[in-house]
Parts: structure tokens; sequence; C-alpha cells
């Protein structure tokens, strides 16, 4: 069995031209920025990617240009989750047949069901799959509550069910009830724009699932907290705190990542699909106030 996934796993965004057509070329710049910011790995088609837009072409056609790219060099965890089983399970075996080596798995959220329900759905994409599943826990979104006993059984009883993506404040609490149900059964990872990175750490969590705009900024603070820096750590998680605050802000997270990458010369537009939210006037500018603060060493 490989080593468990672990460090800073970017959400990457999707880039649009004006007209709402995918930006492939930008799309192939935002890949190697990643990679070059130091990413571990990375996060496909999640809320930062407007997977909730993405046509099943499109979809197909981003994976396939996506892996190519990476060709093998961090791993790629791909969002599969639907509001139908059967197609949950169509499309987590596609994204694998891609090239994705796990599946991250919202549960189903239009029609809501039970704790067997649950355990249902997963593991029918489990038996369907022969690569790791995460599951998403993002009631925020979802309005569908996962508590930490029905996640470590997951971990315990559906055989690909290796990680848990945990995005329910207060996440790190929630963490540590997980991990102490759960044991070696499952790996967690954080979400949420890394808002409690250091708290999680220290709970046991391995892994984050940012937007992709600070990277660099967030894989330096994985590293200092690897080596024992807990005080430098704090440093840099300080400096970029009132950004990542910023972007927390219900429907405007993703703007705003597009905003900053554009800035930063990496995509062309910070176009987004509705019904995605754009950042007004006063909002952009605030925004590169942010980012100015940020960015001082």
């Amino acid at each position: 069995m490989s080593a468990p996934l672990s460090g800073v796993y970017p959400i990457a965004n999707t880039p649009f031209h004006a007209d709402g057509s995918i930006d492939f070329e930008s799309q192939d710049r935002l890949v190697d920025h990643l990679l070059e910011q130091g990413a571990h790995g990375l996060g496909l088609f999640g809320n930062a990617s407007e997977g909730y837009t993405l046509e099943a072409t499109e979809r197909v056609a981003l994976m396939r240009r996506i892996a190519k790219r990476v060709n093998g060099r961090v791993p790629l965890v791909a969002s599969s989750g639907h509001t139908g089983t059967d197609a949950a399970v169509a499309l987590s075996k596609e994204l694998e047949d891609l090239g994705a080596a796990c599946l991250m798995v919202l549960p189903p959220y239009f029609l809501k069901t039970d704790g067997d329900g649950l355990m249902h759905y997963f593991e029918a994409i489990s038996k369907a799959v022969k690569i790791p599943i995460m599951v998403q826990d993002a009631p925020l979104m979802t309005q569908v509550m996962m508590p930490p006993a029905l996640l470590a059984r997951m971990g315990r009883e559906i055989e690909r069910v290796r990680y848990v993506k945990v995005e329910a404040p207060p996440t790190p609490a929630k963490c540590s009830a997980i991990a102490k149900l759960a044991g070696d059964s499952l790996t967690l990872f954080g979400g949420l724009n890394c808002q409690f990175f250091i708290e999680e750490w220290q709970r046991g969590v391995r892994g984050q699932m940012p937007g992709s705009d600070r990277t660099r900024d967030l894989v330096e603070i994985w590293n200092h907290l690897e080596a024992g820096r807990t005080n430098e750590a704090w440093k840099v998680f300080a400096r970029i705190l009132p950004l990542l605050r910023f972007e927390l802000q219900p429907g405007l997270g993703v703007s705003a990542q597009k905003h900053n990458l554009m800035a930063a010369g990496v995509i062309a537009s910070a176009h987004v699909r509705h019904p995605t939210a754009s950042l007004d006037e006063a909002s952009v500018a605030e925004l590169a106030v942010l980012r100015g603060l940020a960015d001082r060493i």
C-alpha cells in the first residue's frame, strides 16, 4: 500500500475566458505555477474549481489535460460526488480511468439520506473503484451532517474510504473526535481555506486543501510545522490571515482567488461562471490592499 497523501493540495481554479469558455492555456500556466510553488498534490473540480458549473465533456477534457501536464509528479484528487448514487459511481470510475489518484466525494445533498443511506452511497463507490476515497464533510454547503462516529464507521467498514476532509466547524474539535474513534483507519485533511491550519495540524491532520492563490505561503507553513518551527508557522499565517479571511466571504472566495492569480500573471481573466459571484469594484480594491500586506516579507 502506498504512503498516505499528505501536505498542501490546492484546489485548482478553472480559468475562463471573458465569454465563459474554458481558458486551457491559463489552466496550463496555473498547473505549472502550483507545482513551482511546492504543492504536494492538486485538487480538481472542487468548489474553488467551480466544478458545479462544468459540463461533463469539459470535466473530461480538463482531467485529461491536467493529468498529462502533471505527468505523475504529484497525486491528483478529483471531486466525484453527485446527487445520485449511480451517477457518482459512474463519475468516480471515469475520473479514476483518466488519472485520479484519489476521489474526493461529497454526500448526496439534494435528496438527503440517513446514516445507512450514506453508508450505501460510499460503499457503492468503493466497490466500483480501486483508488482511495476522501469523504468531504462540508455541512455548511450540503446541509448533510456526518457525525464523527459515522465517519469512523466508514473508515472501518468501507474498503476504499481512507480520508476525510473535515469542513464542519469547529473543525479542530471534530478532527480530534474523528481521530479518537477512527484510529489509523482514516487520514484527515482540512479545508475552509486553511483558517484553522495550525490547530488542525496540531491535532493530527495530515493535509490541507485551500484555494490556489497562496500556495507558496501555505507550503511554507506546512514545512515549518513539519520541522517543529511552530512560531515561524504562526508568523507566516498571521501575515496572510486577512487575505484568507477576505476569501471566506460566502460566494466571493473564488472570484477573489482568481483576481489574485490574474494580478500575479498566472491566469488571463478573473471571470467566473454564474451562479458564482464576482467581486465589485470596491471589493477588488480592498483585495489589492490585503494582497499587498500578504506579500510583505
